[in-house]
Order: C-alpha cells, then sequence, then structure tokens
C-alpha cells in the first residue's frame, strides 16, 4: 500500500484531523482513554522545559493510518547525556495502544522517517499492549535496530464482572469486606457514585487532589496532581475525558468530606482502575477494598465487563484486585537502540550493565544459599 508521510507539531492546533484521528482510533479496538486526545493534548501542554513534540502521521488516501505522538528528550545514563524519543503521555499514561494500521512495508518506512526527522540513540515506548499483528511490525522495528529489548513491565490483574459477583465473595475478601462495612457503618461514612462531566470535574477533582495531597502519595511526590504541571495535566486531561463521559468516582464520605476516593476511566466496558488515595487517619477502615467491591457493584448494574487495575508494580504489587482477579492483561516496554554512533554506545553499555546486574544477583543467590547451609556437626 502506499502511503504519504506528515509531521505536524502540535496536537492542538485546529489544522490536526481529530475527525480521521477518532476513526483509527475506533478501528482499534485496543485504543484506551490514555490514546484519547484529550489526555493526550493535555500531555502535551505540561511538557516540561526542553521536551519538544513530533508528530507523525501516515495516510492511505483520506483514511489515517497511523498517529504517533513523540516527545525528544535529552536524558542523563552512564553519566553522559542522550537523545531519547518516548511516546507522548509517558509517565503518567497506565496503558497505550500503538494507533497503527501500516503494514510491513509501512512501519518500515515509518521507522526510517522517524530516524531521518529526529535522530535518536533511544526510542522507548513504554506501557504498550498491541493490537493483531503489531508484535510483528514493533518486531520488525526492532530487527532494524542495532540492539532492541521487549520487556514485560506490568502484569495487570483484571476482574471479569460476571453474575457470580452478586454473591458475597468467598475466603478472606469476604471476612475483609464484612470488617470494611461493619467500620464504615459504625463512623456513619457513606459511598457515592459520581459520574462528573465537564462542569462538575473541576471541583470534584479539586476535593480528591487535596486528599491525595496528605496521602502517603503526597507526602512522597509520587501522587498524579503532585506537582504544578502534573496537576496542569489531570486537571485538563481529566476533564476532557469527562466531557467525553469517560469518568467514573466512588467516594467514602464522612459528614459531607471526601475521605478516600478511587477514580477510574471507562471505555468500551472496561472500568480502567486509576487512581486511589485516603486520609491516613481513616486507614483502618479499609475503604480501598470497600470502593473497589463498589466498582464492581456499579459494573453489575450498568453491565461493564471488566474492572481493570490499569498499572500495578512488577513485583510486590499490593493491588487489591489480585485478591479478586480472573485475569491479566500483559503491558511491554519496548527499547528500540539506532545505528547512530550514540544508540550503539548506549546499547552497549545497557548489555554491560545487565551483564553486570547478572552476575552480582548470582553472587547473592550463591551467597543467600550458603547463608541457610546447615552448619557441620563436629
Amino acid at each position: 500500500m502506499d502511503y504519504r508521510f506528515q509531521w505536524c507539531l502540535s496536537l492542538c492546533t485546529g489544522d490536526f484531523p481529530v475527525a480521521a484521528y477518532a476513526e483509527l482510533c475506533a478501528r482499534i479496538p485496543q485504543s484506551t482513554p490514555f490514546n484519547h486526545l484529550g489526555w493526550l493534548r493535555a500531555a502535551e501542554r505540561a511538557l516540561a522545559p526542553g521536551q519538544t513534540l513530533q508528530v507523525l502521521l501516515a495516510w492511505a488516501g483520506t483514511e489515517l493510518h497511523l498517529c504517533l505522538p513523540l516527545i525528544r528528550v535529552r536524558e542523563s545514563r552512564f553519566g553522559l547525556g542522550w537523545k531519547v524519543l518516548r511516546h507522548l503521555g509517558y509517565p503518567l499514561s497506565d496503558r497505550l495502544v500503538l494507533l497503527s494500521r501500516l503494514d510491513a512495508e509501512g512501519q518500515r518506512q515509518a521507522l526510517a522517517a522517524i530516524r531521518r526527522r529526529l535522530p535518536h540513540a533511544l526510542l522507548q515506548l513504554h506501557e504498550l499492549v498491541t493490537a493483531p499483528g503489531q508484535d510483528a511490525l514493533l518486531a520488525q522495528w526492532a530487527d532494524h535496530s542495532c540492539f532492541a529489548e521487549q520487556r514485560l513491565s506490568c502484569r495487570v490483574p483484571v476482574h471479569g464482572i460476571s453474575e457470580q459477583d452478586r454473591l458475597e465473595p468467598s475466603g478472606d475478601v469476604r471476612y475483609k469486606l464484612r470488617r470494611a462495612r461493619k467500620r464504615t457503618a459504625a463512623c456513619g461514612a457513606e459511598v457515592r457514585r459520581l459520574v462528573p462531566d465537564g462542569a462538575s470535574i473541576g471541583p470534584l477533582l479539586a476535593a480528591i487532589a487535596e486528599v491525595e495531597q496528605v496521602s502517603w502519595k503526597g507526602e512522597q511526590g509520587v501522587g498524579i496532581f503532585s506537582g504544578a504541571r502534573r496537576r496542569q495535566w489531570m486537571e485538563e486531561a481529566l476533564g476532557a475525558l469527562a466531557e467525553a463521559g469517560l469518568v467514573r468516582v466512588v467516594l467514602l464520605e464522612h459528614q459531607g468530606r471526601c475521605i478516600s476516593y478511587r477514580l477510574g476511566l471507562l471505555q468500551d466496558g472496561r472500568l480502567y482502575d486509576y487512581n486511589l488515595a485516603f486520609l491516613p487517619e481513616y486507614a483502618e477502615l479499609g475503604s480501598g477494598r470497600l470502593l473497589l467491591d463498589e466498582w464492581i457493584r456499579w459494573g453489575l448494574e450498568e453491565g461493564w465487563q471488566y474492572v481493570d487495575a490499569s498499572r500495578v508494580s512488577l513485583s510486590g504489587s499490593s493491588h487489591q484486585l489480585h485478591e479478586r482477579m480472573t485475569g491479566a492483561v500483559e503491558q511491554w516496554r519496548w527499547s528500540l537502540y539506532s545505528w547512530r554512533p550514540s544508540g550503539i554506545l548506549l546499547g552497549l553499555a545497557y548489555q554491560l550493565w545487565l551483564g553486570i546486574k547478572a552476575r552480582r544477583q548470582a553472587r547473592q543467590n550463591t551467597h543467600a544459599a550458603d547463608g541457610e547451609r546447615p552448619c557441620p556437626v563436629e
């Protein structure tokens, strides 16, 4: 197929092909709320100094077959600065699909266009799930790199909603939920469901941002509202998604005050459990598990298919959906090192570091095994 490639410098200008972008998303069922144009436009407006955006479009006639918004940054690794390309939205987009319907030749042409326009050492795409056939296309990019790595970054627990959820869960979860309900009723707190729109989302975000600010996430500066730039991004992005009807919130309120919340994004029957926080003084209530159960009950009533944890740590995850998961979604990080001298050098340095790390881990495992051996009896 013959493609026409086009570069643009912004998603926010009036000449960006909004309708064609929406049609492209609709043709790729794996697209997520983090591919939504409103989310990405907010991410663009929140770019840090030194970050620049370039958007690669590919057309087949009047139909859009590719939209790849890339931010170019200079990052320090191994004591040196390197030019790195990332998908717009990093690091707050929990899951993305590559919006590409290119064939193999088109994908090769796209990579060549990126390397001509944006010389770089590393192209890194985080939290990717792939549409059918895209693994092969990304593998083609890997074949045209001096070094490439596909690494599992996340295995997300998912709960498939079914009629079984009308019954109480079994085992330890049942006990914990009953205890949470009892403690919540004792203090007079109540659960509320909210579907904010463009007018009501602002005050709601202000209220939940206050909760996050005094939670451990706020204290450690890792929350989605931490810092002026992140807060601007979230307010604009979630405002756009609320206008599109994609935002859901479950709150636990005490005397009219929000003491705990879960924020979710609903698309195509899948609720992405994006963020939660609670006031430290109410930690003993067990509100997180209670509100997660409320997601499932809400989904039963409205015909949702899944509650999805959106993103968790690869190891040591404490997300409560693990207790009720019926499946999982794998998210991947693709790292593609270019054939430029900087890419070759960075790729070699990374492989050397991997080797050193593996040997160090092997020694630690050996020492740990030696420590567990019983002492000889004399």
